[in-house]
């Protein structure tokens, strides 16, 4: 037995531990107990990972619930596919505990921030190990938790609490769909077992696994921040930075893009939905984009990044190129997790300050964060041989051979997302310092995380992926094409060209191109009123309704009013025969007498009828 069960054990015996006796260890005890179980944890799945072979690890521990045929068993599986999700994880996870350190050393609440991402680690480690759907579910739903209590970390702002309700609420409407194709699935495959449905998937009806891959892909949207449930995830930026860089960019907020993976033998029997993945994946990518140009917190721009490179992996995944979405999936965890700690660091140099206005000519003030968030920027940007590079360029070039306007408008999509992450990097980084703080390079215990991950950044797609995947996925990826290369290469420089012309050599011009474009450029400053539109549509609607119908005639009007009747009724009554109760003994005497009569009378009247 490799017991599997330690990898996710571990940092929930932290969680434990802090959750229970935090408050009475020094910061020095909670450190040790947080970090000391992920590192515990990383290193398990790392000694597991290195003795997998092709054929995977399966541990089955006891059954969950049996009723009637069905049976579904606590059991841990750990394949080619997990062992990357591992990796990240873990790995990630670590050097994000470990920036966590510094970050978070002056906060309150220091021992219930490490059990929460202990527990989110636990989590998350669940849903990668799970070898069925129900126990896959237990870990979606549990880090969905974890979001929620860390994104409202911070509770006496009101902003936090409710960005944390709304991610919560939004997140349900996606497992709604998850929770009908566990439900649907039960009744055609009789099992929730990965191997034997997926073996099974073949000989199903093409309508039944379209509509079973539809509601999978109804959760994955959710969990993975695609269009049109999104809206969560920049709002999610109220919480601690570390938060932002380990659940909602590298690892949470990938377990749909994972899960549309790990059930590709449904969705080959589902074409049509296959498809629909590649279109929501690519309209979300450039969605986000676009929106991502004209914001100015430096976090929100890194947010709709995400849901941006979010929309790439479900571009691969839908184009058949499952191995490319996950390989973009391991590299975007060490861009995207160096971008969100990097502004992190610049937010804790400014003293809380994010809006890039009040920035500016940072880069000597502090260069550490400056060398190490220009890595993740030419990652992200696609410059070679970046592990952006490899990983987007795979997942574009399978695209054009799937259809060649998926190419160009991922290609666009690129010169957007190189030019709005090099207009952060300009804004805060170059020029004169518009601030009025006085800046400071984050200590070590940051800055080597940062360093790490500004590595694998560079080197991380040396990690072939692909080739590690290559018989996990039975679909042919595409050819190597340099000319789709070059062109895809071109538009991430012209990007970052068009961003240095306008914000470091001509800075005026920004400005200017804005006030040109004021319809549309107050439009996608707006995020397109997305948000307004749902309230307007969707929120008041239901809260007045709600209020109307479910407050005041339902719950006021209907069960209160009957409660409310009874005990009026009874009270009525109670007062009426309360008049009996004189206490005159000649009264009593006379009832009784009264009483005895009309007794006598009626039992005369019962026997002359009969």
């Amino acid at each position: 037995m490799h017991q599997l069960w330690l990898i996710p054990a571990l940092p929930f015996a932290g969680f434990l531990i802090n959750g229970i006796l935090g408050r009475r260890f020094s910061r020095a005890v909670v450190n040790a107990v947080a970090l000391g179980s992920v590192l515990l944890a990383f290193l398990w799945a790392l000694k597991t990972v290195l003795g997998l072979g092709e054929a995977r690890i399966f541990e089955h521990y006891f059954n969950w619930i049996v009723a009637g045929g069905l049976q579904v068993g606590c059991d841990f599986a750990v394949d080619r596919l997990t062992a990357v999700m591992l990796m990240v994880v873990t790995g990630v996870g670590a050097l994000i505990h470990i920036y966590s350190i510094g970050y978070m050393a002056h906060e309150d609440g220091y021992y219930r921030f490490f059990a929460y991402l202990n527990l989110f680690m636990y989590f998350m480690l669940t849903l990668v190990l799970a070898a069925n759907f129900l126990l896959l579910f237990v870990g979606w739903e549990g880090v969905g938790l974890c979001s929620y209590l860390l994104i409202g970390f911070w509770f006496h702002k009101k902003s936090a609490t409710d960005a944390g309700n709304k991610a919560f609420i939004v997140n349900r409407i996606g497992d709604y769909g998850f929770s009908l194709a566990m439900l649907l699935i039960v009744v055609n495959f009789g099992t929730l077992d990965f191997q034997i449905v997926f073996h099974a998937a073949p000989t199903k009806p093409e309508a039944v696994l379209t509509t079973i891959a539809m509601l999978l892909l109804v959760g994955a949207c959710g969990k993975s921040a695609q269009f049109p449930l999104y809206v969560w995830l920049p709002d999610a930026m109220e919480g601690p930075t570390p938060v932002s860089a380990l659940i909602h960019a590298a690892t949470m907020v990938t377990a749909g893009v994972y899960m549309v993976a790990r059930s590709f033998p449904i969705y080959q029997g589902a074409p049509s939905a296959l498809e629909i993945v590649a279109y929501i994946g690519l309209f979300t990518a450039a969605f986000a984009a676009t929106i991502g140009l004209a914001q100015n917190d430096i976090k929100k721009v890194f947010a709709y990044s995400t849901v941006s490179q979010l929309g790439y992996m479900f571009l691969g995944a839908g184009v058949g190129a499952f191995s490319a979405g996950i390989y973009h999936l391991m590299t975007h965890a060490f861009f995207k997790a160096l971008l969100f700690l990097g502004a992190g660091s610049v937010i804790h140099a400014l003293s809380g300050e994010q809006d890039m206005r009040n920035m500016g000519g940072l880069r000597k003030k502090i260069p550490v964060t400056f060398w190490t968030l220009m890595c993740a920027a030419v990652a992200i940007s696609g410059v070679p041989p970046t592990a952006g590079f490899f990983s987007k360029d795979a997942i574009l070039v399978a695209a054009y051979h799937h259809a060649p306007w998926m190419y160009w408008i991922g290609t666009i999509t690129a010169g957007l997302t190189a030019f709005y992450v090099f207009r952060a990097m300009f804004l805060t980084f170059f020029g004169e310092y518009r601030g009025h703080e006085h800046p400071h390079e984050s200590p070590k215990v940051m800055t080597i995380p940062l360093a790490v991950l500004g590595v694998l950044s560079i080197a991380g797609g040396f990690i072939k992926v692909p080739a590690w995947l290559e018989h996990f996925f039975p679909v042919a990826e595409a050819p190597e094409n340099p000319s789709l290369v070059f062109i895809s290469v071109a538009a991430g420089l012209i990007g970052i060209f068009i961003a240095y012309v306008m914000y470091v050599a001509r800075p005026g011009l920004a400005d200017s191109v804005a006030s040109s474009l004021d319809g549309l450029y107050r439009l996608v400053y707006n995020k397109y009123f997305v948000d307004e539109i749902y309230d307007a549509a969707i929120v008041k609607p239901v809260v007045s309704g709600s209020r109307a119908v479910l407050w005041r005639g339902v719950d006021a009007g209907l069960i209160d009013g009957t409660v409310n009747g009874v005990g009026s009724g009874s009270q009525g009554f109670g007062g009426w025969l309360k008049l009996f109760q004189s206490g005159n003994i000649r009264s009593y005497a006379t009832w009784v007498v009264f009483g005895s009569v009309v007794l006598v009378v009626t039992l005369g009247l019962i026997g002359a009828v009969r």
